[in-house]
């Protein structure tokens, strides 16, 4: 395999001219597994790859993660192609916040006739999902309320942490074999994510040396991120990754 990570928003909420955080898992040059969809990250996504997105994996379910879906919802109910089959990767415990703050209101068409739901193929998780016949690890993350948010791991290739405070125990287990990391991190920390002193707290420095920072304010903190020593995302930015470990990789032959 051939990939890497294609960072489509490298901001947090407030940088909008950032993007919002989004990146794209590719092979072959080609989108395998968007992670999260915020509010302008379908243009993103359909400037890059001049396609609809085939799956996605949710982080959680803030507005800046998933506020495209809505959008994606139309394109994706009206073409007969794609209604049914774009995959929506999610751990079973954020099911019900997505149904309360995307899907649960009175009609998703005035003219009824049509759940959210029906124009993806919804796939709840807890500890991964097969996809593109590899394993993706599926892992709880600290932002907000446990369990409402949740990274992935490809092993001996990536981890994405999405929206989170220092995750030490978590990474030990899941960053153990090389992966690059790509980590949440503000210039100063708060309740809900990473600052720049937490990281260094927090984590080794062979784990810090794989770090590549995104979710960040501000093109200003961007750059006193990179002169602290850090290696951070820049917006369309794409990383070349290792191939993932042969034993999350489906066998030529079995089915997939």
């Amino acid at each position: 395999m051939n990939l890497a990570l294609r960072f489509l928003g490298v901001g947090n909420a407030h940088a909008v001219e950032l993007g919002s955080a989004c990146a794209v898992i590719e092979n072959d040059g080609q989108p395998l597994l968007m992670i999260d969809c915020g509010p302008d990250a379908l243009t993103a996504y359909l400037e890059r790859y001049e396609q609809a997105p085939a799956a996605i994996f949710l982080t959680h379910a803030h507005m800046d993660h998933v506020g495209g879906l809505e959008r994606l919802f139309f394109s994706t109910f009206f073409n007969h192609e794609l209604r049914g089959k774009l995959r929506l990767y999610a751990h079973a415990a954020l099911i019900p916040i997505l149904q309360s703050r995307v899907a649960d209101y009175p009609e998703v068409l005035a003219e009824g006739g049509a759940n959210f739901w029906d124009a993806f193929q919804l796939v709840p998780c807890s500890r991964g999902f097969w996809h593109g016949n590899v394993w993706f690890d599926v892992f709880p993350t600290r932002h907000h309320a446990p369990m409402t948010s949740f990274g992935l791991s490809l092993r001996a290739s990536m981890v994405w942490t999405g929206d989170t405070r220092p995750i030490p125990e978590i990474l030990a287990c899941h960053a153990g074999s090389g992966e690059l990391v790509a980590h949440d991190c503000v210039w100063q920390g708060n309740p809900s994510h990473s600052g720049i002193d937490d990281i260094e707290r927090e984590y080794p420095e062979g784990l810090r040396d794989r770090l590549i920072l995104y979710h960040y304010g501000s093109v200003d903190e961007a750059r006193k991120l990179r002169e602290r020593g850090y290696r951070v995302a820049d917006r369309g930015e794409g990383v070349a990754l290792a191939s993932p470990h042969e034993s999350v990789i489906l066998e030529p032959g079995m089915p997939g």
